[in-house]
């Protein structure tokens, strides 16, 4: 699928997940109230309902099951006010989640190895009168006849409504036992007694899936968008990502991951070429809060996060089953895009420009099964770079233009093949460095290294934790005496590199028959004979996987040792940020089309409240400064928010730029 697509950047999200034990749906819609909650919001694009996780359907269907009590064609007038003022429509599928699809049809259901049913939260022998669980669905396997059924609603959709677009939703690469998994593996001679086997058959399944509806889809409609929900992974194969028009990235941040796990994934998908839709809630927690609010700073702070990430905004609504739309909301929600309509040019459709390289260990090219470890190792990588304000591009085995990159971080899994190892190997002989951590210098088995390091690998560590002793070239704000590692590291011992740093080992590992105080066993007094820190030439290794344990820990000293063993290799930044605390953020993009570089900063620290993070108050910091090394020559630097023209030093061959202040978000645009 290779049609570009330019979404646009103001939408909303409409759940309408209605149960049959609500009566009157939709009898309060009304075309003009509808309307005019669009027009309060500012936006210029909702995703309207067909199907939801109940199984109902909000238009005449002859194919699905019409909701029991809709009083009109909710979706068809939708589609047609929305239109009528120009506003596109993207319609919502479910596929994964089918409640009444589910018990009436447990053939459709995806199994697990012991062939009981999968889902999310259920509740076995659960009475009717038991509580329910949040977010409690049974999964469902795109395959058989239920593949058949909703390619039938799909294609009945398509015939009755003018498309926009299509949202599918719920679409996971679980690993289904079902009859029909278990029939279609053994037609191609796959094990489904082996999970890497279930998984391959698992992910042919989608994309058949997948190819099935978008043929059906662009038959009638061929510029209407696809997007597959839950498919948006980097891990995932070219194939999957293939099938997409766009990506829409879901991210809570106020209860799934926080305020850094959508820059990091906009970073990975920034690589595909793509519109991408960042999305999160106008709610205070998550999906299905009827009645939750954050306040409109948060929302333009979030909305103006995603600007800077070169994606288009999308907030989650959830309509009220009378049909009525809450119009609080879209004054909320209408603040915030009020915003997007002023900065949205300044970060939509640049490219992401840096020469410090990330490799994740999550990612397509993995040679070794992906999972939360992966993630973990890129996702705390992503963490400290953000929080000391340094810009980075995703680099994946695909890429060729290594050379661009003054350095490239392996994030911490092993996760090279012969042909990746051999393609960085090579960009260090032409003069690259590399900032290996964990075990992402080892070969997939773990058993022999992929990079001259200055060190052999001994095998993997032998206790549960260890202690780092930093020397006189890491010791920059890290403590003169040895510091915990929550992880140990796999045994490096040095043979002709430059040890960094040395690794105290505890007396033993902490059990019920040999134990001291509350936690963690204290260090030996000798150094253990492998390190935790090595140099050879433009190569430096840390085998503690420092990206996980920041994820998962988030030490200062764990971060402030990762940056130092950076700084010996990474020494002429594109983009370098002082006077901004560790939670404001930057991006550089660059956006040829209209001759200018711009800078994006923002500044907004989240505050824990009970079970979810806070955007409150934006205290206004003064006189960052920029120091710059673009390629081109800068004619003019302003500050397109305030109509500022500033005046630009010069330190070396780089820019320096002083920004007078930012409050929560600011804009530096470089003309060349």
């Amino acid at each position: 699928m290779n049609k570009e697509f330019a979404l646009p950047a103001r939408q909303v999200h409409l759940d309408f997940h209605t149960s049959e034990h609500i009566k009157d749906v939709g009898r309060r819609f009304s075309e003009k109230q509808f309307q005019a909650a669009l027009k309060l919001g500012h936006v210029n694009s909702i995703t309207v309902f067909a199907k939801c996780h109940h199984s109902w359907s909000y238009y005449p269907t002859r194919v699905g099951r019409r909701h029991p009590h809709l009083k009109t064609d909710l979706l068809g007038r939708q589609i047609k006010a929305c239109h009528d003022i120009g506003v596109r429509a993207p319609i919502y599928y479910t596929v994964g989640w089918s409640a009444n699809d589910a018990a009436d049809h447990p053939e459709w259901a995806v199994r697990d190895k012991a062939g009981n049913i999968d889902g999310f939260s259920l509740t076995p022998n659960a009475r009717p009168t038991d509580p329910m669980p949040p977010f409690a669905w049974v999964h469902l396997c795109p395959s058989g006849e239920y593949l058949a059924h909703m390619a039938a609603q799909v294609e009945e959709i398509c015939r009755l409504y003018d498309v926009d677009g299509f949202f599918f939703d719920i679409c996971f690469v679980l690993t289904c036992r079902c009859a029909n998994c278990m029939k279609g593996m053994k037609a191609v001679s796959l094990d489904p007694a082996s999970d890497a086997d279930v998984r391959t058959w698992n992910i042919r399944k989608w994309v058949t899936f997948m190819t099935r509806i978008n043929q059906i889809i662009q038959a009638r409609h061929p510029e209407a968008t696809i997007f597959y929900n839950g498919l948006a992974n980097i891990d995932l194969p070219a194939e999957i990502h293939a099938c997409q028009t766009h990506f829409e990235l879901e991210d809570l941040p106020t209860t799934w991951g926080g305020y850094d796990r959508f820059p990091a994934r906009a970073k990975c998908f920034q690589t595909f070429g793509k519109n991408m839709l960042a999305m999160s809630g106008k709610f205070h927690t998550a999906w299905g809060e009827f009645g939750g609010f954050k306040h409109p700073d948060a929302i333009r702070f979030e909305a103006a996060s995603m600007i800077a990430s070169g994606a288009r905004c999308s907030f989650g609504d959830q309509l009220h089953p009378s049909g009525e739309m809450d119009l609080a909301t879209y004054r909320n929600i209408g603040q915030a895009y009020k915003y997007v309509q002023k900065i949205e040019d300044y970060g939509l459709d640049g490219k992401a420009v840096s020469n410090l390289g990330v490799w994740p260990s999550a990612s397509p090219t993995m040679t070794t099964a992906t999972g939360p470890a992966a993630g973990s190792h890129d996702q705390g990588v992503a963490n400290m770079l953000l929080e000391a304000q340094l810009d980075w591009e995703i680099v994946l085995a695909t890429h060729n233009d290594l050379a661009r990159f003054q350095t490239i971080i392996l994030t911490g899994d092993a996760c090279l093949n012969q042909d990746a190892a051999a393609k960085l190997n090579d960009y260090v002989r032409k003069g690259g460095s590399l900032l290996l951590l964990g075990e992402s210098s080892l070969d997939p088995a773990r058993r022999k290294l992929l990079f001259d390091v200055g060190a052999r690998y001994a095998g993997p560590a032998k206790f549960s934790m260890d202690y780092t002793l930093a020397g006189d070239e890491m010791a920059e704000d890290v403590p003169a005496s040895p510091f915990l590692n929550y992880t140990p590291a796999p045994r490096f011992c040095a043979t002709d590199g430059t040890v960094l740093a040395r690794i105290r080992e505890p007396y033993f590992d902490r059990t019920c028959g040999r134990y001291c105080s509350h936690q963690n066993t204290p260090y030996t007094l000798s150094d253990a004979k492998h390190v935790a820190a090595i140099q050879k030439g433009r190569i430096i290794c840390l085998p503690h996987p420092l990206g996980r344990i920041y994820a998962e820990n988030g030490a200062r000293v764990h971060r402030q040792f990762f940056l130092n063993a950076l700084g010996r290799l990474y020494k002429r930044p594109m983009l370098s940020v002082s006077g901004m605390p560790s939670i404001g953020r930057v991006n550089l993009v660059h956006q040829p089309q209209h001759n200018r570089y711009v800078v994006h900063l923002t500044y907004a620290p989240p505050l824990q409240r009970g079970r979810c993070l806070v955007i409150e108050d934006m205290p206004t910091i003064r006189d960052v400064q920029l120091t710059l090394r673009l390629p081109e020559k800068i004619s003019q630097v302003a500050l397109p928010l305030t109509g500022k023209i500033l005046k630009p030093g010069r330190k070396g061959s780089a820019l320096t730029v002083r920004v007078p202040e930012v409050s929560g978000h600011q804009i530096v645009v470089l003309q060349t």
